[in-house]
């Protein structure tokens, strides 16, 4: 098992982000995490990463606890934030090889080199990241998640703000990425979740309404299309 979760809760003050969340993702798995602004996608992400403690539950990411072992955590996983931290004034190599020196990636230069076509950043691989399109700053923060080789990839929202050609790049990338890692992702799009995944969660109020493969999720309810589904889960009270 990748991610294992279980009854976990956060609160800030009397607010609770996440209130008691449990699932796990099987490795290969391509899984949604589906929910509107506010619903505790992030948060949840941010704590399997070991970005941010849960105050109560547990929370395991390839067999390690993320509040004892969040080290050997972060040497399997990749993630990429939902605002995609960059440094602007490096160049795209650069700012690879600067990325996989952190993690001690062995033939650098040649993982690198792979990264970049992986990516499809060949064309942008000299120019300084202030000078890339989102959809580009996309693939660099992609291939900064994937560049140590990860077992486990967590991507917030990587498709937000993008236009219809970088939209279907993505996702075909993710696909692609998918077919060697399991894989966690974050969106509020129906289409993002459709024609990517094999398994879709559906948070809200920080709370799960929803999980199952995709095949069955229709048959769920009496709902005709996913956004019906979507919409009926996350406006009751």
């Amino acid at each position: 098992m990748s991610i294992f979760v279980e009854k976990v809760t956060k609160l800030y003050g009397e607010q609770k982000a996440l209130d008691s969340v449990s699932f796990s993702v099987n490795k290969g798995e391509i899984v949604g995490l589906l929910g509107p602004n506010g619903a505790g996608k992030s948060t949840l992400m941010k704590i399997i990463t070991c970005y941010k403690q849960q105050t109560f539950g547990n929370v395991q990411v390839c067999g390690f606890d993320v509040l004892e072992n969040s080290i050997e955590i972060r040497k399997r996983v990749g993630y990429l934030p939902e605002n995609n931290p960059l440094y602007l004034d490096m160049y795209v190599k650069e700012s690879l090889e600067f990325v996989g020196g952190v993690h001690k990636v062995k033939n650098l230069k040649k993982r690198v080199r792979e990264m970049i076509e992986i990516t499809g950043l060949e064309r942008e691989q000299h120019k300084k990241l202030a000078a890339l399109s989102r959809g580009y700053r996309q693939r660099v923060g992609l291939a900064h998640a994937l560049i140590h080789d990860p077992e486990v990839l967590i991507l917030d929202e990587p498709t937000s703000g993008l236009d219809p050609n970088q939209l279907i790049e993505i996702r075909g990338l993710i696909k692609k990425v998918g077919e060697t890692k399991t894989v966690l992702f974050s969106t509020h799009i129906m289409q993002e979740v459709e024609a990517i995944c094999d398994r879709a969660i559906i948070i809200d109020r920080g709370k799960i309404k929803l999980d199952d493969l995709m095949c069955n999720l229709l048959g769920k309810s009496n709902a005709q299309s996913m956004e019906q589904l979507f919409h009926q889960l996350t406006t009751q009270n």
